[in-house]
């Protein structure tokens, strides 16, 4: 379920083994490095995201750091996975709390690159995937531009049918805040099945970081309820305000609003901008 990882982890089996990508690879990367190239400039703060695309636009400002395109450039990565990597590649980090310390600036963050799961025809995501949802919404509010990097297969008309919504709920009580989040209105009825994600909420497979009841626990101790739905999420703003007004409830991986541009990577190797500076959305 959770893909973003494991398609991590597929990507660099591919490079290592044969030093190619297939053709969706390749335009990821294509997404990754145009994300960085054009948006990323000296003297900036980013936020890195997290996830199979959003590998290659951290890979992007590592060689760009290294080669002297880029300088005096500060990063806030937006999980543990992502910090691991950018200190691979001697990426300077910093954290949200150290920059708001020495900044009265609105936006903490010039841009921030991720990816997403699903995005709709207005430019509405869900994320969460790969667990990472509460730190990726917390450095995405604080950047004055938000560019989400994707494949096409994450295109669809409304949200809701193709990928689980994520939901992140504090240990305690999390039976009593599940039962509130499928009893909404906009929930009720609509789902073909939820769960709690099990053993890695990356990969949803044991053998990680999981309670004694098997349950899998994000880098901030929480964990993750996925709401699969059998039809359109027909208010995603509605249903992102009602989700956070549930005692127990951390963060959704409903991102409303909040991607200026959206740059696709397609199955033929080439990559288009939508929104901002792009084209009108087209799906």
């Amino acid at each position: 379920m959770a893909h973003s990882l494991l398609n991590d982890k597929l990507t660099l089996l591919l490079v290592d083994m044969s030093g190619t990508l297939s053709a969706i690879e390749s335009a990821k990367r294509k997404a990754g490095y145009m994300a960085v190239d054009q948006f990323v400039k000296s003297n900036m703060v980013i936020g890195l995201g997290t996830g199979s695309t959003a590998y290659f636009a951290v890979e992007r400002v590592g060689q760009k750091l290294a080669n002297g395109e880029l300088n005096n450039i500060q990063c806030v990565p937006t999980s543990e996975r992502t910090r691991e990597q950018a200190e691979s590649l001697n990426i300077p980090l910093t954290t949200l709390d150290a920059l708001r310390v020495n900044s009265s600036k609105r936006y903490l963050i010039a841009v921030a690159i991720d990816g997403a799961d699903d995005v709709d025809s207005t430019l509405n995501l869900i994320k969460g995937g790969g667990g990472a949802l509460l730190r990726e919404k917390l450095v995405e509010i604080a950047a004055e531009k938000f560019i989400c990097i994707v494949d096409e297969s994450k295109l669809h008309k409304t949200l809701g049918r193709a990928f689980p919504l994520p939901v992140e709920i504090v240990p305690f009580g999390y039976q009593n805040t599940i039962n509130a989040i499928i009893n909404l209105p906009e929930v009720y009825g609509k789902l073909d099945s939820y769960h709690l994600r099990r053993g890695d909420v990356v990969t949803n497979k044991q053998k990680a970081q999981e309670t004694a009841l098997g349950l899998g626990v994000t880098d901030n101790g929480n964990y993750i309820l996925d709401l699969k739905f059998n039809t359109d999420i027909e208010n995603p703003v509605e249903l992102a305000e009602n989700l956070k007004r549930i005692v127990g409830v951390v963060e959704h991986g409903l991102f409303c609003s909040m991607a200026q541009t959206v740059i696709v990577a397609k199955q033929d190797g080439s990559c288009i901008k939508y929104g901002e500076g792009g084209l009108t959305p087209d799906w």
